[in-house]
C-alpha cells in the first residue's frame, strides 16, 4: 500500500539509517478528505469523478484499508483497492497526527475551498478578554452544555449572535471558548460561503455542520453573518444568497440533528439582519466600549508586552483613549507610537510619539469623506 506521510505500524526496513519509530497514542476520531486524483498524467487512464453515494458503506471502505495509518492534515492517502493510486487529500485529521482506528469517522468532501472554513486553535483564554461580562456569562452557559450535551436536551444553548463596534472582542471571545474546553472551532467569513456557481454555498453549509457533527462537541462561529443574511430590503439578492440562507436556517432550526454543536454569528449591527435568519438566535449578546477601568487594564497589559517603555501617564492614555475598541487602542494608538519611535532610534515611547499619533488621527477624522467638501 502507498502513502505520502502516513506510518504504518507493520511497516519497517532494515537498513543502516536510523529508525525513525513513531507511535502514535492518539485516536482519530475524524478524517476528511479530498479527491485529488492520480499522481501522473497518462492516456491510458481517464481520472474519474468521485461521488459517494453512501456515507457508511464509504466509512467501512476506507476504515478497511487504512486503518493503523497515522493521518496528519495535508498529507496523503491512496486508494489500492476500487482505484489504485487514487490519491486523496487529509483536509481535516481530529486530532492531529493521530491513528485510524475501527471507530474514525471518515468523510470525504468535495467543496473547493473548504479550507475556507478551518478548524481554529488559539491559546487565548477567557481571563484574556476584558469586560463583556454578559457574554462571558453566556459563554459560560455554552461551556457546561457542550461538556455534558446530554444533561440539557432541547434546552441547549444552540445558536447565539454577538454583535457590536469592530475590535470588541467577538471573535476572540469564541476562540476562547473552544480553547477552555478543547473543542473544534469552525471559523468562517460569511462571504466567503457565496461561490462562483449557484448551489456552491448551499452546499459548503451542509458540508460544514456534518463536519461539526461528526467533531462534536465543537462550535460554528460565522463571521460578518450579515453578509449573507442581509434583511431583503436592503438588497436585490441573489438566487445563490437565498439558497446560502435557507441551508442556514435549515441547520439552526435543528431539522438535520446537530448534537452538541453551538452556532455563534458575529455581526457589527443586528437590524441589518434578515428577520427570519434573525428569530433564529435565542440570545443576542452585546460587546460594548470598554468602560474607562476595562481600558485602563487593557493597556496595562499592552505595555508589559511591548518591545520599549512608554514614558507617558497611563492616567492620561486612558482619558484620550475614551470611545476607542480594544483593538483600535492597541493597533492605531499603541502599534503606531512604536513604530514611530523605532524609525527615530528612540530607546522610549515618549510624549512627542504618542501626542503626534492623536494629531494624526484627529486630522483624519476631520478630512471631508467625499472629493468635494
Amino acid at each position: 500500500m502507498k502513502f505520502s506521510n502516513i506510518v504504518h505500524d507493520s511497516q519497517t526496513k532494515d537498513n543502516k539509517t536510523p529508525k525513525r519509530i513513531v507511535k502514535p497514542e492518539k485516536k482519530a476520531k475524524l478524517v476528511v478528505l479530498q479527491p485529488v486524483g492520480y499522481p501522473f498524467v497518462c492516456s491510458l487512464i481517464e481520472t474519474p469523478k468521485i461521488e459517494v453515494i453512501n456515507n457508511e458503506l464509504f466509512e467501512l471502505y476506507a476504515r478497511e484499508q487504512w486503518e493503523g495509518f497515522l493521518v496528519t492534515e495535508g498529507s496523503y492517502l491512496f486508494d489500492q483497492r476500487l482505484l489504485p493510486d487514487y490519491a486523496f487529500k487529509i483536509i481535516r485529521a481530529y486530532p492531529d497526527n493521530s491513528k485510524i482506528n475501527r471507530n474514525t469517522s471518515i468523510v470525504l468532501i468535495e467543496t473547493k475551498n473548504i479550507e475556507d472554513f478551518h478548524e481554529v486553535r488559539s491559546n487565548v483564554r477567557m481571563d484574556d478578554v476584558i469586560g463583556q461580562e454578559h457574554a462571558k456569562m453566556k459563554c459560560k452557559i455554552i461551556m457546561k452544555y457542550l461538556e455534558d450535551p446530554e444533561n440539557f436536551k432541547e434546552w441547549a444553548p444552540r445558536n447565539v449572535l454577538f454583535y457590536g463596534t469592530p475590535g470588541t472582542g467577538k471573535t476572540m471571545l469564541a476562540k476562547s471558548l473552544a480553547n477552555e474546553l478543547d473543542v473544534p472551532l469552525y471559523l468562517i467569513k460569511a462571504t466567503s460561503l457565496i461561490g462562483d456557481h449557484v448551489g456552491d454555498g448551499a452546499r459548503q453549509i451542509h458540508e460544514l455542520y456534518e463536519l461539526a457533527s461528526k467533531t462534536a462537541p465543537s462550535v460554528i462561529f460565522i463571521d460578518e453573518i450579515d453578509a449573507i443574511g442581509l434583511d431583503r430590503k436592503y438588497q436585490s439578492i441573489r438566487g445563490d444568497v437565498s439558497e446560502i440562507v435557507n441551508a442556514l436556517l435549515t441547520e439552526m432550526d435543528g431539522i438535520n440533528e446537530n448534537y452538541g454543536v453551538v452556532t455563534i454569528g458575529a455581526t457589527n449591527n443586528p437590524s441589518l439582519l434578515d428577520s427570519a435568519l434573525r428569530s433564529r438566535f435565542e440570545d443576542e449578546i452585546e460587546f460594548t466600549l470598554p468602560t474607562e477601568d476595562e481600558r485602563r487594564e487593557m493597556i496595562k497589559r499592552y505595555m508589559e508586552t511591548m518591545p520599549l517603555k512608554i514614558e507617558y501617564p497611563i492616567e492620561k492614555l486612558v482619558k484620550l483613549t475614551k470611545g476607542m475598541s480594544g483593538r483600535d487602542i492597541k493597533e492605531k494608538i499603541l502599534k503606531n507610537a512604536l513604530h514611530q519611535a523605532i524609525a527615530e532610534d528612540s530607546d522610549t515611547i515618549t510624549e512627542k510619539h504618542i501626542e503626534k499619533i492623536f494629531r494624526d488621527n484627529n486630522k483624519k477624522a476631520k478630512e471631508p469623506k467625499h472629493m468635494f467638501a
